[in-house]
């Protein structure tokens, strides 16, 4: 998983797959837009005005937890 923040553009992206990939583009809203790939899964999230959305000093660190089957 990959996150990148612009500052200048106040875009958020959540690349959740890294693999090379047609992707296709559907805008949930007029700021949030899925990047689906492969076996129509999601493949990266963008979110426009990103700081009037997510507190963003509180997304870094990620934390996260695996669960076993």
């Amino acid at each position: 998983m990959f996150i990148s923040y612009d500052d200048r553009c106040d875009i958020l992206y959540l690349r959740l797959d890294d693999r090379t990939q047609e992707l296709i583009n559907i805008r949930l809203s007029e700021d949030i837009v899925l990047d689906i790939g492969s076996e129509d899964k999601i493949a990266g999230i963008e979110i426009m005005n990103a700081s009037n959305k997510i507190n963003l000093d509180t997304l870094l660190p990620v934390k996260y937890e695996l669960s076993s089957k």
